[in-house]
């Protein structure tokens, strides 16, 4: 069952329609503004004991992919997330959050830990996508995607994954299949960046806008339509203007959600999990009365047309 009770959509406490929905290309820029708080900004502030795993146990460390165990409300958690970097070195040394396969083999770890030892699972995503280069498909790139959604799929321990920027691609989903998925106000959702959907769509990459317009990446846009179960607020300006706010504003919706969840018995958190996810863009039953299609959508009765 979605969390639909607060949060829900932009300020004011409701779902958007399109009409109210903010300017996309505008979204998408505070989505990738490079001050936007990153995980590490979040743990610091949320979980100030935290001791940062490394390495998958079979080639090297990812640091793209920050993974670890914090102190949350007086209870372990197990925390991944995509960390893009500051400054040019640093993104550079953090191959601007685009893991591969030994960050997804690192988050697995953390994965098997916590549902070993009976920890939430928070992941905070961020990321353009997952490392496209030869090196990482040589190594086995989709089949680590692959299997580490599966993982979150089979957990039994409560999960909560939080879109903090763009969240784009494989390299967003891997970590992105959990019992509650929720974005903050200004982030964005979707199976490629603009720029890809353009260069597939026209050829060019430069009608960005034309793919952000045509498929509406932004949280309003993916809360309508049932991907993501809730929208938190960002300070007015943007998160990257108070990370405190930030991180506050993200405290209230975390802490209850994962409460909430820890009160479902693990085979329905499960089974309920595994039907979110096939619910997504699925038609639902036959052609109405009047002949006209069913909607598409999550299974609550929004459809990407927003009807």
């Amino acid at each position: 069952m979605s969390d639909r009770r607060g949060f829900l959509g932009l300020r004011g406490g409701r779902a958007a329609d399109e009409a109210d929905e903010p300017d996309v290309w505008r979204v998408i820029q505070l989505a990738r503004h490079q001050d936007r708080p990153y995980p590490l900004d979040y743990i610091e502030r949320l979980m100030p004991e935290f001791e940062e795993i490394h390495g998958d146990r079979l080639f090297s460390d990812d640091p793209a992919l920050v993974a670890g165990i914090g102190r949350y409300h007086d209870r372990p958690v197990a925390v991944i997330g995509h960390q893009k970097g500051r400054d040019t070195r640093e993104r550079t040394a953090r191959n601007f959050g685009m893991a591969g396969p030994e960050g997804y083999r690192k988050a697995m770890r953390l994965m098997d830990l916590a549902d070993k030892l009976d920890m939430d699972l928070v992941t905070l995503i961020d990321t353009p996508g997952a490392y496209p280069g030869a090196s990482a498909e040589e190594r086995g790139q989709g089949g680590a995607i692959a299997r580490s959604m599966q993982r979150m799929l089979r957990l039994t321990v409560p999960s909560v994954a939080v879109v903090i920027g763009e969240g784009s691609s494989g390299g967003a989903l891997g970590i992105g299949v959990a019992d509650r998925v929720v974005m903050l106000e200004n982030t964005t959702y979707s199976v490629i960046s603009p720029e890809g959907g353009a260069a597939i769509l026209w050829r060019d990459a430069a009608r960005s806008r034309d793919a952000a317009a045509a498929f509406r990446p932004t949280a309003a846009s993916c809360y309508r339509w049932g991907i993501v179960d809730a929208v938190v607020p960002e300070p007015p300006e943007g998160a990257h203007h108070d990370y405190d706010e930030a991180a506050r504003l993200l405290d209230g919706y975390l802490e209850r959600t994962l409460r909430e969840l820890r009160r479902q018995p693990p085979d329905q958190r499960r089974r309920l999990r595994r039907e979110r996810f096939r619910r997504i863009g699925a038609y639902r039953g036959a052609p109405t009365e009047d002949g006209s299609a069913p909607a598409v959508g999550s299974g609550d009765g929004r459809s990407p047309g927003g009807e």
